[in-house]
């Protein structure tokens, strides 16, 4: 690849991650699992590296996504430090360090299997993720969400 096409993919994939915290704030579930492959896979973990969940394809991370952080929850994401390589002309890899906050109101549905009860959650940790170039446009393959910190109150 040339300097530029590289460039090019790294503004792509960071316009991307930008395009999902956003999505994620404004709890637009469709448009963020439209950000995945077909296929593409969503496994967030706790502080010890036990998945919560494991998402596989669009429909389905927009469906838990949507259950989860329904009714009263306001999340608030942050992605800093990106760690992008491009592979080829079609594959990048990256880590992207994350902050989130979630604030669940009276009306919140339960939380997600694996955690406490809480009203608000405050997270710590990183994004792994394999990205995908299809049809001109570049998607998450596979996003593992590791965790370094979590506070439940």
């Amino acid at each position: 690849m040339k300097d530029i096409e590289t460039l090019t993919a790294l503004e792509e994939i960071r316009l991307l991650e930008a395009r999902y915290a956003r999505y994620a704030d404004e709890k637009r579930w469709m448009d963020l699992a439209g950000l995945f492959t077909v296929d593409g896979t969503f496994t967030p973990q706790d502080a010890e590296g036990r998945p919560l969940l494991v998402m596989s394809g669009r429909q389905e991370i927009a469906e838990t996504l949507t259950s989860v952080n329904g009714g009263d929850v306001t999340a608030i994401h942050m992605l800093f430090t990106p760690e992008i390589e491009i592979l080829s002309p079609t594959t990048a890899r990256g880590i992207w360090a994350m902050a989130d906050l979630l604030f669940r109101g009276a009306d919140a549905p339960p939380a997600a299997e694996g955690l406490p009860p809480f009203r608000t959650m405050r997270g710590w940790g990183h994004y792994h993720v394999s990205y995908e170039k299809v049809d001109g446009r570049w998607l998450i393959a596979e996003r593992v969400q590791t965790r370094t910190r979590l506070e439940f109150e």
